[in-house]
């Protein structure tokens, strides 16, 4: 932690190219808001300057989570009202938070203004970041599609139920044929047991393996854990709230191995090349996955 410390310290000094983790699941209920803003706890108070965007743009929840209020979202940065440096929140725990734009249900579908507005908006960040998380919605809709394809790296969570198995697959399958992202990272969560996650990634790797042309890795596994479930009750990451706990001590190990992945130089490495990716692309038709 300590040598991410200094790098984050001289991130800050010479600001770089950013980071982009999108943190999906394919389906409700698997915890990834939960983990999209404990991994983004994990690495700011190691040292990162970390953006966190709230991408589920029907039902908001990242504020909820930390105890945050928000007054504007992305769609008054959208509609020409605020500019983002003045929507963004600053948590207690160094997180900087852009809220949802609800009621944005495609950001494919934008209008050209639109698109110029929000690509103009992260151009004009004076804030500097080097990693930014972006929270997406549950499902496979067309936003999900957007901010994981657009992203340098898409970590998949699962959790101990059937469907959220069938859904990751079907989500992966479908960035994998239709948009050309050929690599997933897969952390498991609310395991009840050591090595149960591994348990799981395997099951999803047999089947990828059998019928898609992806690399899938293995990051690790959050133990189930009632210190986390009480730190969401009280609207606190858990990393802050009991640190010593083993869901806490699981997103600091998280945090150390997402430091190192790669980073692209140059300017597809930049907040504008993410975000003129995320609107570039037409959204993705929706197949049956069978």
């Amino acid at each position: 932690m300590q040598s991410m410390q200094k790098n984050g310290l001289a991130r800050a000094a010479d600001p770089g190219p950013v980071r982009v983790i999108a943190v999906t699941g394919g389906k409700g209920g698997v915890g990834k808001t939960s983990v999209a803003v404990n991994l983004a706890t994990a690495l700011a108070g190691a040292g990162r300057q970390v953006m966190l965007l709230d991408g589920d743009l029907g039902l908001a929840n990242v504020d909820v989570f930390l105890g945050l209020s928000p007054r504007y979202t992305m769609a008054h940065v959208l509609a020409g009202e605020r500019s983002l440096e003045e929507i963004i929140l600053e948590s207690p725990h160094g997180i900087k938070v852009v809220p949802a734009a609800s009621g944005v249900a495609d950001l494919a579908n934008l209008s050209a203004a639109g698109h110029l507005a929000l690509v103009q908006a992260f151009s004009a960040l004076g804030t500097q970041v080097d990693t930014l998380i972006v929270d997406t919605s549950a499902g496979i809709a067309h936003s999900v599609v957007q901010f994981s394809q657009a992203a340098q790296h898409v970590l998949v969570v699962l959790c101990d139920e059937p469907a959220s198995l069938t859904d990751a697959y079907a989500l992966i399958k479908l960035l994998s044929r239709t948009h050309g992202v050929t690599r997933f990272r897969v952390l498991a969560n609310m395991a009840r047991g050591p090595g149960e996650g591994r348990v799981w990634f395997e099951k999803l790797e047999r089947v990828a393996a059998r019928f898609l042309d992806v690399t899938l890795e293995y990051v690790g596994e959050i133990p189930h854990d009632p210190y986390l479930r009480r730190a969401i009750r009280e609207q606190r990451p858990v990393m802050v709230a009991f640190p010593a706990s083993p869901s806490a001590r699981a997103f600091k190990n998280l945090a150390l191995k997402a430091d190192k992945w790669p980073v692209p130089e140059g300017p597809r490495g930049n907040l504008e090349f993410f975000v003129e990716r995320l609107v570039r692309r037409p959204a993705a038709q929706l197949e049956v996955v069978t």
